[in-house]
This record gives C-alpha cells, sequence and structure tokens, in this order.
C-alpha cells in the first residue's frame, strides 16, 4: 500500500460509457469538473471496448487502473485508502462491477496494490446484462429495428461466443449475481424516460441489494423526465446529492 501523505486526496474513477464499443475516456469529462471543484482528484481511463475483447475484460481493465492508481497514489497525491468509481450507462456497469469488491478480475499488472473502491456511483447502467438482452429480443420483433440477431446488440457483442449460450454466460455480468457484504456503498440514478436502458434494471437490483440484507449500502434515485444521459443527471440538485454520497462514503471516515 503506498504512503498516505497528509495533502493526500480521495480519488474518483471516471468509467465513460458508450455500449461497451466505443469508449472515450474524455467523454462527459466537463460533466464531473464538480467533483474536481469539490476538491477530488478524478481520473478518467479508457477500457478495451467489444470489439477488442469479450467481458470480463473490461472489468479486469477497470480493476487495473484501480491498482494503478494506488501504485501512483505519491505521484499524485492520492489517498489510497479512499477511492470511489462513476460511470455512465455501460460505464456505471461496470462500476458497479467493481463495487461488488469481488476477487478473482486482478491481473498480473500492478500486483500487489487493491483493486476495491469504496464508494460507487452508477447512472443508469444496465446492472442485469440479461435483462437487457430480453429487452432487445422484443425490441427486434420490429422489423425496422437496427439489430437483426441477439449477437448484434451492445450486450451480445460484449459477450461473444456461442449466441445459444449467451444468456447463460450473460450471468457473469450481472450485479445481482455478486451482492455480498464485502461491497462498497452505491448509489444509483435512472431516468424514468430511459429509451435503451429500462428503468426497472436498477430498481430490480436495488431492491436485490435490499433483499441482501444491504438496504444501507444504496441509495436510489428515479430522475423525472430523464432519458439516457440526458441534462437531467448532471443538473446541480443530481450533482449534490451525488457529491453528498461520495463526501459521506470517502471523507467522513
Amino acid at each position: 500500500m503506498s504512503r498516505r501523505k497528509k495533502s493526500a486526496r480521495q480519488a474518483i474513477l471516471w468509467i465513460p460509457g458508450g455500449g461497451f464499443r466505443g469508449v472515450d475516456k474524455n467523454m462527459m469529462v466537463a460533466e464531473v469538473q464538480y467533483l474536481v471543484e469539490a476538491g477530488y482528484i478524478v481520473a478518467s481511463m479508457y477500457y478495451r471496448g467489444s470489439h477488442q475483447a469479450h467481458y470480463p475484460e473490461q472489468l479486469k481493465d477497470v480493476k487495473t487502473v484501480l491498482r494503478f492508481l494506488r501504485a501512483h497514489a505519491g505521484e499524485y497525491d492520492i489517498d489510497p485508502q479512499y477511492i470511489g468509481v462513476m460511470g455512465r450507462s455501460a460505464g456505471g456497469h461496470l462500476s458497479l462491477m467493481a463495487a461488488m469488491n469481488t476477487e478473482g478480475y486482478d491481473t498480473d499488472e500492478w500486483a500487489g496494490f487493491s483493486s476495491k473502491v469504496q464508494a460507487a456511483y452508477d447512472l443508469f447502467g444496465p446492472a442485469d446484462i440479461v435483462t437487457l438482452m430480453e429487452n432487445d429480443e422484443i425490441q427486434m420483433r420490429n422489423p425496422g429495428h437496427r439489430w437483426k440477431k441477439i449477437e448484434d446488440t451492445h450486450a451480445g457483442a460484449l459477450l461473444g461466443g456461442d449466441p445459444a449460450i449467451m444468456k447463460e454466460r450473460a450471468k457473469e455480468a450481472c450485479v445481482k449475481y455478486f451482492i455480498n457484504h464485502e461491497m462498497a456503498p452505491v448509489l444509483i440514478m435512472h431516468g424514468d424516460n430511459d429509451p435503451l436502458v429500462p428503468l426497472t434494471i436498477s430498481e430490480d437490483i436495488y431492491n436485490d441489494i435490499c433483499r441482501a440484507g444491504l438496504e444501507y449500502r444504496v441509495d436510489f434515485y428515479v430522475v423525472k423526465n430523464g432519458g439516457h444521459g440526458t441534462p437531467e443527471f448532471f443538473q446541480p440538485e443530481t450533482q449534490q446529492i451525488s457529491l453528498g454520497f461520495f463526501n459521506r462514503q470517502l471523507r467522513a471516515k
């Protein structure tokens, strides 16, 4: 573990979205400027898109970056004890998966440093890939839909392999199967007018966490009239909610 400096600050890793396909670490960076202004160190990352590698390589990339941040904590004045993650859409999914603090997805890079997170903020992420695939199947009944086969969808491209067993394999990418008492506190926000990721996905993962007796580790907000990444998610009210969440989890210790 890197030595903690007196000047060290808590860090938040921004994980971009893009349907697990087009990953741009600079996407919407300006939207998290409020965290920088609040004194946090904010890092952004690339991870391999589905055209480069299939799941769980994307989660491995996230965990590698978390270890990198701790390995270089002294260089960047990061407090290695308090690192959060935050992401939108596909990045929200990966933020939740990272928040489960599950072992078994670490690579040899920066070995010896922890990839655990202390807080996670999910903005309208597809926490249940199976449900996302089922929703896509319903949508594909429309002859004019952009996808014709399940393997063409964002979820299908992420998983790869035999479409016949894709749903079964998708369970490895479903947050609900990894809920445990080591998970970090999470904040979830989802719009009630999301055309791409059904609101029910976030409602279900919230209920799953509560049923596991961990209701004190999840906050869930439905954003009225919120679509998929629309401005409602970055208005002052929602920014204050997320800032308050990170302050409680990363600073009030």
